[in-house]
């Protein structure tokens, strides 16, 4: 086997993985709108701005929630509260995930405006009549009837202006994460109006993020068959507005949504900008008639919710949301990740362990290349008892590179060697290993599952380090020397691999092959302890088939 070779399919083969994904990931057609029309929206649109000067005075989450009064709500999945200034969710918990393994704090998501970490979600109408009050943040909501909001008992909140125009909002709540808003005018003058429904989240700061190319944080929407992703710092730079007739739009942490899903059938602009505050809204493009004595109504959804497949995809489903299985990051191998992520729930299942489940994800990728290693390994067998007359001819040939091209190829040829072919095991496991790494990285369902021994979390690095005995010695180290047992053991399995293969005639090639398991053993220390493992039992694999090969190849040749 040609070392050269494989070094470059490595290199080229990850390179390409990279630069693809940060430029080159591919976007949904737009069916039914074009560039031209997309660029008129902002002087197009005649519905009024939803922008509001607002003096922020942040005070801590405990004061904020005592401030106002407020309506309570609890269900299997969330706790939290609305508030009656503005009617905005923005006091949401969730019950079923703690901050960390060592900490029984469950994640809170949602927050005052008031508070530094603010994230809250509003909605309602608005006019383009100046003179009509509408409601807005300050605005003091009444509660009719019940006073605590339910998966068994709806709300309704009640406002009403000068011009003796009311405002109602039925708020519902699943037993999971889908809040359901049904919000009304109600005319009993004699004159006509007209009202734009809207809904809009709103973020005081860019949270706490992972800032990893694989991954996306920040604002999101499908609109039109297209997945929109912006950064914060994007759109910090520039605003982002388009005009849609279907899709949903929200702000995505890695483990979370918080998305609002517009009135159906019915055109729309969303707008994701930033002017002291993140905010990713949405305002129908046409407005609702309320005629004299009348009434007009709207229906708008709002998922805030732990980002599970099973979660993302039913309500996708049951709801008909446009798309709304891309609120999880599956990114351009979409098409490999969302299968392998069916495969390791499907074993963990079956085994009741993450892990386990990783292993045995692992046979089935081993089994289904089963035939392509088997041709790979048996070049490489022959590639191996060629080593001593390759080395020959080097030597004989050492002063004319093109004769010794020539007796190279020639052997091959003769031989009906394939040298290149040792590296399609290789580009064929790149993919799969950054599917699986993506799958383990941003799937909540690995978060906090624990493997066997000192592995806790399979969505974390092995804790452990080489540097003071895997614990054993009472002393800390450093993180960028926190190298543990299943990194090492990966780089082991790697090198003893690397002496099942033909060996290198160039010594400077022999060098650096030398090297490699002990780069990737430090490369793949910080990654996640789940693939790590999958790594190192796919080389045990790969190994005991190489051996059994081999041995087969090296018996019919003495044959």
């Amino acid at each position: 086997m040609d070392s050269k070779n494989v070094i470059a399919a490595i290199a080229l083969s990850s390179a390409v993985i990279v630069l693809y994904s940060l430029f080159f990931i591919p976007e949904k057609p737009i069916d039914n709108q074009n560039l031209v029309e997309k660029n008129k929206i902002e002087q197009s649109t005649d519905a009024p701005s939803l922008d509001k000067k607002e003096t922020l005075i942040q005070i801590s989450r405990e004061d904020a929630l005592k401030k106002n009064d407020r309506i309570q709500f609890e269900n299997q999945k969330v706790i939290g509260s609305i508030s009656l200034k503005g009617a905005a969710i923005d006091d949401l918990t969730f019950k079923d995930y703690n901050t960390s393994l060592e900490s029984n704090e469950k994640v809170t998501l949602l927050g005052p405006r008031s508070t530094e970490n603010g994230y809250l979600i509003e909605s309602g109408f608005v006019t383009s009549d100046k003179n009509i009050e509408t409601p807005d943040s300050d605005t003091l909501w009444s509660v009719i009837g019940n006073d605590k909001l339910s998966t068994q008992s709806p709300i309704k909140l009640s406002w009403t202006n000068k011009q003796g125009i009311k405002f109602e909002k039925e708020i519902s709540i699943d037993d999971k994460y889908l809040f359901t808003i049904n919000q009304s005018v109600k005319n009993s003058t004699d004159k006509k109006y007209d009202f734009y429904s809207y809904g809009q989240i709103i973020r005081n700061k860019i949270p706490e993020i992972s800032n990893f190319y694989i991954l996306h944080e920040g604002l999101i929407a499908t609109l039109d068959d297209e997945l929109i992703e912006e950064d914060y710092d994007d759109i910090q730079e520039k605003k982002f507005s388009r005009i849609s007739q279907k899709g949903w739009l929200g702000i995505g942490d890695k483990y979370w949504i918080t998305s609002l899903i517009p009135p159906k059938d019915k055109e729309f602009k969303t707008t994701f900008d930033y002017k002291k505050k993140f905010r990713a809204n949405f305002i129908a493009s046409e407005p609702l008639e309320l005629k004299e004595n009348s009434k007009i109504e709207e229906k708008l959804q709002i998922i805030v919710a732990a980002k599970r497949v099973d979660i993302i995809d039913g309500y996708a489903d049951t709801l008909n949301i446009d798309k709304f299985d891309l609120a999880i990051d599956w990114g351009f191998l979409y098409f490999i990740t969302k299968p392998l992520f069916f495969g390791i729930d499907y074993f963990f299942k079956l085994l009741g362990n993450y892990g386990l489940a990783i292993i045995a994800i692992t046979i089935c990728i081993r089994l289904a290349f089963f035939p392509l290693a088997n041709f790979s390994f048996r070049s490489m067998a022959k590639m191996k008892a060629l080593q001593p007359e390759m080395v020959r001819l080097k030597e004989l040939h050492k002063n004319d590179k093109m004769k010794l091209q020539q007796e190279m190829m020639a052997l091959y040829k003769k031989e009906k060697v394939n040298p290149m072919s040792g590296c399609l095991p290789i580009l064929v496991q790149i993919p799969v290993f950054f599917a699986l790494y993506k799958v383990l990285f941003v799937t909540i369902e690995m978060r906090q599952m624990p493997f066997y021994g000192w592995i806790h979390d399979l969505s974390e690095r092995d804790p452990t380090s080489i540097f003071n005995l895997f614990g054993l010695l009472p002393y800390d180290v450093p993180s960028f020397l926190i190298i543990g047992a299943w990194p090492v053991a990966m780089g082991v399995s790697m090198w003893v691999q690397q002496k099942l293969n033909p060996a290198p005639t160039d010594a400077m090639q022999a060098k650096i092959f030398m090297f490699f398991p002990l780069f990737l053993t430090v490369i793949l220390a910080p990654f996640p302890s789940g693939l790590v493992i999958y790594w190192t039992v796919n080389n045990i694999l790969t190994m005991a088939q190489q051996v059994f090969i081999m041995k087969r190849t090296t018996v019919k040749t003495v044959t």
